[in-house]
This record gives C-alpha cells, sequence and structure tokens, in this order.
C-alpha cells in the first residue's frame, strides 16, 4: 500500500477516535444531568428569555428546533434556537444549554472580535471544504505539485475556522456558566453538572480542531514529499 494511503488512513483513525471520543462525553453528559431538574424550575426557553431581557437583547427571538443537541445561535435571524427537550425541559442539561446559546446571542451583541472573524471566514470554508479533496486527488494521482499546494492553500482557511471558534465556544460556555450562577437558575450543588455539561459541549469543538491540525499536518507532508 502507498505510503500516503497508509498515512491517511492513520490520520482519519484517529481523527474518528477523537471525535468519538467528544461525541460519547458530550451525550454521556447531556443524558446524566438532562435527568436532573434545576432548583429554579425554570425551562430553557425561560431561561434564555430572562437571560435575553436583562442583557438588552430583548428583540433576540427563542425559539424551538427539531432533534436532540441541535441547539445554536443563528446571528443573521437573532434568533435562539433550542432543541425542543430543551425549550421545555427544566433539566440542569436544558438551562446550561440555553444559557450557553445565549453566550453567542451576547458575543453577538458586543461584537466579540472571535465570533466575528469566524463569520467572516465562513463563505470562504465553505468553499474550501469542498474544492480541497478535489485539488488534492488531482495531486496525487500525477497531475502536479499545483494541485496537492492549492489543497494546502485551501484547507489552511477550513484549519483557521476550526481554531477561531475555539474561543468563540469557550467564551459563551465561560459566560454561560457565570450566568447561571448569577441569576439563581442553578445552585451550588448544581454547579458541577452545568459544568461537566458546558465542558463537554466546548470539548466536542476541541477535538474538531485537533482532526483538523492533524489533516493540515498530514497535506504539509504530502506536499513536501512531492516536492
Amino acid at each position: 500500500m502507498d505510503e500516503r494511503v497508509e498515512l491517511y488512513l492513520l490520520v482519519m483513525i484517529i481523527g474518528a477516535l477523537i471525535s468519538g471520543a467528544a461525541a460519547l462525553w458530550v451525550r454521556s453528559s447531556y443524558a446524566a444531568w438532562s435527568k436532573r431538574p434545576s432548583s429554579s424550575g425554570l425551562t430553557g426557553a425561560e431561561v434564555a428569555r430572562m437571560i435575553l431581557e436583562r442583557n438588552g437583547l430583548g428583540h433576540v427571538r427563542v425559539e424551538p428546533v427539531p432533534g436532540t443537541l441541535t441547539d445554536h445561535y443563528d446571528p443573521r435571524a437573532k434568533a435562539v434556537r433550542l432543541s425542543e427537550g430543551n425549550f421545555r425541559g427544566s433539566s440542569i442539561a436544558a438551562v446550561s444549554v440555553a444559557a450557553h446559546e445565549c453566550g453567542h446571542a451576547l458575543q453577538d451583541a458586543g461584537g466579540y472580535l472571535p465570533m466575528r472573524l469566524r463569520a467572516g471566514i465562513f463563505p470562504v470554508v465553505m468553499f474550501s471544504s469542498q474544492v480541497w479533496p478535489m485539488a488534492f486527488v488531482l495531486g496525487v494521482i500525477g497531475l502536479g505539485q499545483f494541485w496537492i499546494q492549492l489543497a494546502v492553500v485551501l484547507f489552511l482557511a477550513v484549519l483557521a475556522f476550526h481554531v477561531v471558534t475555539l474561543p468563540v465556544e469557550i467564551d459563551a460556555s465561560r459566560r454561560a456558566y457565570g450566568i447561571l450562577g448569577r441569576y439563581g437558575v442553578i445552585s451550588s450543588g448544581e454547579a458541577g453538572g452545568s459544568r461537566r455539561v458546558l465542558t463537554a459541549a466546548a470539548f466536542t469543538y476541541i477535538a474538531a480542531a485537533l482532526t483538523a491540525v492533524l489533516t493540515f499536518l498530514y497535506l504539509l507532508f504530502v506536499s513536501r514529499q512531492q516536492q
């Protein structure tokens, strides 16, 4: 088997293991703390509404969205969208996820630089993520070093997106944890569960960034080997 293929398979296996471990941690943490009601009795939707109102973001909508762990903040629509379980649920997991998504709304309102950078490079990333694999394949089958170098350059945008996403997600979790305590949504005894849910969620983005770094190093290795 070609050395490049073997190395690519190794990178993919390691990436899959990292991503799988992150996903397992998120789901296990969420499952455990979605069964524990928060002492406030507030639903995720009520917590989100309270956070937004107290921070002058009454114009931001709070909406349910189908699925599990499909929660997100849409900066274009100015809407916090919570999965149905978190929208209506009052568990520690539900209020933690709601607060995290509101953290993104606060970032958006405050012009948080990493979030603005992520939004700015998103169109480039969408293009690059579709084109770089094709360019890489063209280079590997012998159509020239140019194509592999192009794949490296295109993947840089993907890597940059993952790197910029890290502070965005970690900061949103940090804000959420502080807000939940200050606003009395969770008690001191519930803080550990909330922290676990928020930390697990942030780790998925760390795993994605690590996988992107491994892929970039592989592309760089192949491009130098071709010289």
